[in-house]
């Protein structure tokens, strides 16, 4: 008999999320992944989050179809060019343009749907509160609401017996912190994507705020990063 717990993994198939989701397997959950088709500038981490999950043997991988460039309005999803060569300073001050308004939101709203379908009651996001661009909707006081509309807004948080919950194992740790993390536990980063504006064959830009971000977690971790960088 399988007594793993089912969860919902956001999987974006970057650093982050691919962390997430070895943490979801430490803690003894059954994950089902999702990823977006979201209208964003690259469709290249959608191809990597399905062989992230296929690598740990999901059994369920679920990719949804999102036109969010329809409302346009970021770096990601309309023709603006994305920020590139910041300084740590520049990255921290206000919220940058990559910023996909009320992304989190979309994807958590799908991520529930899963859940209540599947009978999960735990939900897994890679937000994080340090080194997070500025994303509003990556701070513990919009998770902590989130959560609260997990239970409000559904049948199975009115009526079932186990509240949901939402879970940020990264929310208070830094990008070297989440490196040293996923090392331990074996996570392949060289099989992840965190770019902003990868290459045609899938080359981190090395440039962008994402790739900036990436570099300075494994330098501060003191681990080798394993990416492949075009501006190298």
């Amino acid at each position: 008999m399988n007594t793993e717990k089912p969860a919902v993994v956001l999987l974006s198939g970057g650093l982050d999320s691919a962390t997430v989701l070895a943490i979801a397997l430490e803690q003894g959950f059954r994950p089902v992944t999702l990823s977006f088709r979201y209208g964003q500038r690259h469709s290249a981490e959608i191809a990597v989050a399905a062989r992230i999950a296929k690598t740990y043997g999901i059994a369920r991988h679920v990719v949804a179809d999102i036109d969010l460039r329809a409302f346009g309005g970021s770096a990601l999803t309309a023709d603006i060019d994305v920020p590139k060569h910041r300084s740590d300073a520049e990255i921290g001050d206000g919220i940058p343009i990559t910023y996909v308004p009320a992304r989190n939101t979309v994807f958590l709203s799908f991520a529930l749907a899963l859940a209540e379908t599947t009978q999960a009651y735990d939900v897994f996001i890679g937000v994080n509160a340090l080194d997070y661009s500025g994303y509003p909707d990556c701070r513990p006081a919009y998770v902590k609401a989130f959560e609260n509309v997990m239970n409000l807004a559904t049948r199975a948080g009115v009526e079932g017996t186990n509240p949901f919950t939402l879970h940020t194992p990264l929310i208070d740790m830094s990008k070297a912190d989440i490196v040293k993390r996923g090392t331990a536990l074996g996570v392949n980063y060289a099989d992840t994507l965190s770019c902003y504006d990868p290459t045609p064959d899938g080359l981190h830009c090395g440039s962008c705020d994402a790739c900036h971000l990436r570099q300075k977690g494994f330098r501060e971790a003191g681990i080798p990063d394993p990416t492949n960088y075009a501006d190298e």
